[in-house]
């Protein structure tokens, strides 16, 4: 049966050895959405979304992506795919430059025929991804030329997202964006998030600062060591006072 779903978790159990990080998880995406994975440390959430990327391997279930079965596939694979990650703790390349940063994202892209039967080449596309991302983060487009350790903290993790974006991702998996960042940049990180879904890109996130999150999101799930305890629209869960006290904190 065909669904608006463009990527399923099917009873998802992850272990390391002794200790089960998820309990048979259930889980659906839908195209053109952004959807949240709440939860504290030690929740799940990372193993869950590396998972889906390929870099946490899967013990049992399934991961479906627009039908297809694809957990325990090679990470390369899955980027070929349309699946790319925008990793925790950003993971920039600190020596290159800016731009050789995102061109390292845009490693798997090829040439294509569009809808009028014109072939892009690599090349072009490659500099059509770079506009689009500078067009979302104009501040890496000014530092293009600059060391990429010598961007501040927001800014690198608006390089971690475009180099993402530089794969021409279908879905974009995010883990902990906000992570270590000031208030005023979060809050421009997610409204650049929000952009990115209304201009047509699916989008699962993973995140501590849950209310922030739940205001750009429209489905979450909350996980408490490793099982869902609640799931919703994105709406209803922030709404609703004694699930934010329990399990998602007081961050803004």
């Amino acid at each position: 049966m065909k669904t608006d779903n463009i990527l399923e978790l099917k009873d998802l159990v992850i272990d390391y050895g002794i200790v089960k990080a998820v309990k048979n998880i259930n889980m659906s995406v839908q195209k053109g959405t952004i959807v949240a994975i709440l939860g504290a440390n030690g929740a799940g959430k990372t193993s869950t979304i590396r998972s889906i990327s390929g870099l946490t391997k899967v013990k049992s279930g399934e991961i479906l992506y627009n039908g297809e079965p694809i957990q325990n596939n090679h990470a390369f694979k899955i980027v070929q795919k349309g699946i790319m990650q925008s990793p925790e703790g950003r993971m920039i390349l600190k020596d290159l430059t800016v731009e050789e940063n995102l061109l390292v994202g845009g490693y798997s892209i090829k040439s294509k025929v569009n809808k009028n039967r014109q072939k892009i080449s690599r090349n072009q596309r490659l500099k059509d991804l770079l506009q689009e991302v500078y067009g979302y983060f104009p501040i890496l487009s000014e530092r293009k030329k600059q060391q990429a350790s010598t961007l501040s903290g927001g800014e690198q993790q608006m390089l971690a997202i475009g180099r993402a974006l530089m794969g021409a991702p279908e879905l974009l998996l995010l883990d902990e964006p906000s992570l270590g960042l000031a208030p005023l940049i979060i809050k421009d990180i997610f409204n650049i998030i929000k952009k990115i879904k209304d201009d047509g890109r699916t989008i699962l996130i993973v995140e501590q600062n849950a209310r922030q999150t739940l205001k750009i999101a429209d489905y979450a799930y909350v996980l408490e060591i490793g099982k869902i305890k609640a799931e919703g629209k994105a709406n209803d869960l922030l709404n609703d006072q004694d699930l934010v006290s329990a399990y998602l904190g007081s961050v803004e």
